[in-house]
């Protein structure tokens, strides 16, 4: 169905709010290019800033040499015409040799003038990567800080595309803005002065009104490319975003044979890319072709002044020659002001996102003055705790209960209950809406999250290991740990055994994300990662839930040995591992609904026993299942192995 005409605002209403948006843009690169100024001027690197100014001193030097190497060749050529125009007043010998210098200070002004432009750039490139290094690494300390919020609804693909883009894009700026631009503008005065010297004002209006019309032109261009590029860089974010995610997915790619789907996917973004890429080499067609045009009609419109002048008398071939080699000397800094102005704007375009990064605030910091955290005994008490992601959406209503030093308490219920959300907030990765979390009767919100994190360890339901040594991995428990408490620590996790019978031992590269493990050998370092830590408040999250159920006793016993001591707070998915606990909560939509040992929850025959008992019946129907396989391959109405039975059946 058409539009309807009286729903579009009007054309100058339209007008206004293109321009609005080229003003905000232009701010808004501004506002990036004042924010990149103490990288390239760095208050704590005096070295740095001294290179810089060195740096200026030879941009001046350079651009007054090269203007003045079109003055050399003047002279020169006027002193070799002088005696065949019959003007020489002194003799041909004097005139061969005049003509000699001016020619080799010709030559040894090209040679400085290259000299001095190379000299500079090499001052200039420990600023440059400097500023490179400390943005990134700004950038990178930023990303940390973040809220789990963040981090959960982040691209990993996408993220690392728009880094990636960055760190080319504050590289050109400074390459082409302070290098380049600077430099071309300085040159430009210095040719107004020459040409004021030797011509009249009207070579200088001629040339200024040429420049003006150049830049006009190649704004305007520009800001119409811009747009593309925007598109351009979009399509590449999404397609790298979707490869990545199909590849760190690979395994379920393959699971359900979705390889033609993913290239799909893939695909279309790419073909979006091809559109948007194509439209930007055509722009640029456009754009350099009347950059061309504009300046070719000034430079010969003073070609024929000049040619007139000298036809007139009031010009020598000289001057000719020089309006000639300053034009053709200026066409190369202008045409190249025009390139460096696109690749600024596009610079700027691809810095945009990597600053909006840094301008979202963490959603969780820490108070002005925040103590650290000391922890005396380890007791946690949640107080009237009200939490919700969602405001529509409450996930613990007026939550209390306490857990005694020393004390294992589990937590159990439902999927939904809340259990996984009650230790993210003891772990400060949200705020909750109200009541207070005390350790210690420190309230967590009054410290500072680095100590109140050391005080606490974590056994994660899915352990999810870096792309280094096992070493490196159990070690990330304790980065200032010896060898040997790393030693210690996998003798205790009870994975000593299975890394010694590695060829390669500690030095084992474990696979992205630990893939290379299975769910026990993972299960195991995320526990000999724990002890290193050696924190005196322990939290499991259901960290056996995923395992058999021989490992799963495997991994209790080493569980057993690292909260022996400690106050410990177990999320429990299976009922069977927590029967020991001092005591249990049981959780239902946010509510506290029942607390006491195993016995008694199972003497109220409640929520609790009720859980308990699907559980025994799941398990009863697992074990005959089994005992019916086992017997079926033993009179070979089976084929053994043709069937296996997951031991995590529940």
């Amino acid at each position: 169905m058409p539009q309807d005409r009286a729903a579009l605002p009007p054309r100058e209403e339209q007008d206004a709010t293109t321009k609005r948006g080229i003003e905000t843009s232009r701010k808004s690169h501004l506002f990036l290019t004042r924010g990149l100024m103490p990288f390239v001027w760095p208050a704590d690197r005096p070295d740095l800033r001294k290179r810089v100014v060195i740096a200026a001193v030879l941009l001046v030097l350079a651009k007054l040499v090269t203007v003045m190497v079109p003055v050399f060749y003047k002279y020169a050529t006027d002193a070799l015409t002088e005696n065949a125009s019959g003007t020489s007043v002194i003799t041909a010998t004097n005139v061969a040799y005049g003509a000699t210098a001016l020619i080799i200070a010709y030559g040894v002004g090209r040679v400085l003038m290259v000299g001095l432009t190379q000299i500079r750039d090499v001052l200039f490139t420990a600023v440059g990567q400097h500023a490179v290094r400390s943005l990134n690494n700004r950038t990178f300390r930023h990303l940390h800080q973040l809220s789990l919020r963040f981090h959960l609804e982040r691209r990993t693909g996408g993220l690392s595309r728009v880094i990636e883009r960055a760190t080319r894009a504050i590289e050109l700026i400074l390459r082409m803005g302070v290098l380049n631009l600077g430099p071309a503008i300085l040159e430009l005065i210095f040719l107004a002065g020459v040409l004021l010297y030797f011509f009249n004002v009207i070579y200088v209006i001629i040339i200024v009104a040429t420049v003006a019309l150049y830049i006009w032109f190649t704004l305007y261009a520009t800001e119409w490319r811009i747009t593309i590029r925007r598109e351009m860089n979009d399509s590449d974010t999404e397609a790298n975003t979707k490869a990545i995610d199909s590849l760190l997915n690979f395994e379920t790619v393959k699971y359900f044979g979705n390889e033609n789907m993913e290239a799909n996917r893939f695909d279309e973004s790419m073909a979006r890319y091809e559109r948007a890429a194509i439209q930007t080499y055509y722009s640029l067609g456009i754009l350099n072709s009347g950059q061309s045009i504009i300046f070719t009609a000034g430079m010969t419109l003073c070609m024929v002044l000049a040619g007139q002048g000298v036809m007139n008398g009031t010009h020598t071939i000289g001057d000719f020659v020089m309006i000639n080699a300053l034009l053709i000397q200026l066409y190369m800094p202008l045409n190249f002001m025009g390139f460096v102005y696109r690749e600024l704007r596009q610079g700027l375009v691809d810095l945009e996102t990597m600053f909006s990064l840094l301008e979202q605030y963490p959603e969780i910091t820490d108070k002005p003055g925040a103590a650290a955290m000391e922890v005396y005994e380890g007791r946690i008490k949640f107080e009237d705790v009200s939490f919700a992601y969602d405001p529509e959406r409450p996930i613990l209503k007026n939550l209390s209960f306490e857990v005694e030093p020393g004390s294992m308490v589990a937590l159990v219920g439902p999927s939904g209950a809340g259990k996984s959300t009650i230790s993210r907030i003891l772990f400060r990765f949200y705020d909750i809406q109200s009541g207070d979390v005390l350790i210690d009767n420190q309230n967590i919100q009054d410290v500072t999250q680095e100590s109140l994190r050391a005080q606490i360890g974590v056994v994660p339901q899915d352990t999810v290991l870096f792309n280094d040594t096992i070493l490196y991995n159990i070690r990330y428990g304790s980065p200032s740990a010896s060898d040997e408490e790393v030693y210690e620590s996998a003798h205790l996790a009870q994975i000593e055994s299975f890394i010694e019978q590695l060829p390669e031992g500690y030095r084992t590269m474990v696979g992205e994300r630990g893939l290379k493990l299975s769910g026990g050998e993972k299960q195991r370092m995320a526990i000999a990662r724990t002890i290193l830590k050696a924190p005196p408040i322990l939290m499991l999250d259901e960290a056996t839930s995923a395992l058999d159920s021989q490992t799963e006793r495997d991994i209790q016993d080493a569980l057993d040995q690292v909260s022996r001591g400690r106050t410990s707070l177990v999320i429990a998915h299976r009922l069977s591992t927590i029967v020991h606990a001092d005591k249990i909560l049981v959780l239902e939509k946010g509510v506290l609904v029942e607390e006491g040992t195993h016995s008694e929850l199972m003497q109220k025959e409640g929520l609790y026993a009720s859980l308990w008992q699907q559980q025994q019946k799941a398990e009863e129907a697992r074990a005959e299942l089994a005992r019916t396989l086992e017997e079926a391959q033993r009179t070979g109405a089976i084929r053994e192995g043709q069937y296996r039975l997951d031991d995590n059946t529940n």
